[in-house]
């Protein structure tokens, strides 16, 4: 993989992540750009103040885009028009059209396209994965998530970009819990029936977009049950739980846990050894999606979530504003 050169759009809090895992992977980094130069003193490589000039460069082969919200579909296009690999931080886009959008480009460039989903490659996640799609567990019979974190008003305020719909997309929903949303609808391994929803703003006056959201999201006649918001006095462990004909399958942070109705448990989380500069809530598997997304252009093959994997939970979230307008 010493083979492939990244640049880096955007420098801010998410970068760290994807710096590590190419540092850890060998993977040279040949750009950065950010409009805040201070950001990129750190970087021994090309550096720019925007996107555009530093793709019109070249000199790398994927980009990786870890911009506000607003940006990712502009700068994936950009990169991907130009004959680019993308690697998108969540979300994908703004919403639906935009995201059918990047994958199209994707496809009439001949160019491959991923999304960071990173908690999919959590132990625990491929434990419950490995037990739903075996039978082990029968049949889900029904669900619900909850992410429940604080955010207070300098969050949106001191961002510029975050808390406006125009430049977020939303709130709690798109990028808050959206990883949760992930791995449950990855987990359930089908496209949702109908979604029932309600978002509110309840303790941000500042933004325009929700702090609140509750509903229930149904595969045909499996319901799952939702709550999120970022009014909680403190980031608790995002909780998911789905129950199933032959016992129960359930995360709760990095931990997952499943208790067969014969009495047998099985158990799987991460180490407890974040690199300094990762967030608990981010985990360790930047690493593990960064890798296999470089070991799959190696092999020249798609990755395991492309754009057309990531826009289905891009329906789910996008589904739920939808449902509670």
């Amino acid at each position: 993989m010493t083979k492939f050169k990244a640049a880096i759009a955007g420098c801010g809090a998410i970068v760290f992540p994807h710096t590590h895992s190419l540092d850890n992977l060998g993977i040279e980094i040949a750009a950065v750009c950010d409009p805040v130069a201070e950001r990129m003193e750190k970087y021994n490589c090309a550096k720019f103040p925007g996107y555009e000039a530093m793709i019109d460069a070249g000199g790398f082969d994927v980009l990786h885009v870890c911009l506000p919200h607003y940006l990712h579909a502009p700068a994936g296009i950009y990169a991907m028009e130009r004959g680019f690999n993308v690697l998108c931080e969540k979300p994908m886009a703004l919403n639906v059209a935009e995201a059918e959008t990047m994958i199209k480009c994707a496809r009439d460039n001949d160019v491959t396209l991923g999304v960071i989903f990173q908690n999919r490659y959590n132990p625990g996640s491929q434990m419950l994965k490995k037990a739903l799609e075996s039978g082990a567990l029968g049949k889900v019979k029904s669900g619900y998530l909850q992410v429940t974190w604080f955010r207070d008003e300098d969050y949106y305020i001191n961002s510029g970009w975050r808390g406006k719909q125009s430049t977020e997309g939303g709130g709690v929903l798109i990028n808050q819990s959206i990883h949760t949303f992930d791995l449950m609808n990855y987990l359930m391994g089908k496209q949702f029936s109908n979604i029932e929803a309600s978002v509110s703003n309840r303790a941000h006056p500042s933004i325009e977009v929700e702090d609140v959201a509750e509903g229930v999201i149904s595969y045909d006649d499996v319901k799952i049950s939702f709550y999120a918001n970022t009014i909680h006095p403190y980031d608790a462990p995002v909780k998911l739980e789905l129950i199933c004909e032959k016992g129960r399958a359930s995360v709760s942070g990095d931990t997952a846990l499943i208790e067969y109705s014969d009495g047998r448990k099985e158990t799987a989380k991460d180490d407890d050894n974040l690199p300094e500069g990762v967030k608990s809530y981010w985990g360790q598997s930047h690493f593990r999606q960064i890798k296999a997304f470089y070991e799959s252009l190696s092999r020249g093959e798609r990755p395991e979530i492309d754009g057309e994997e990531a826009i289905k939970t891009q329906r789910i979230i996008n589904g739920i504003y939808e449902a509670a307008l």
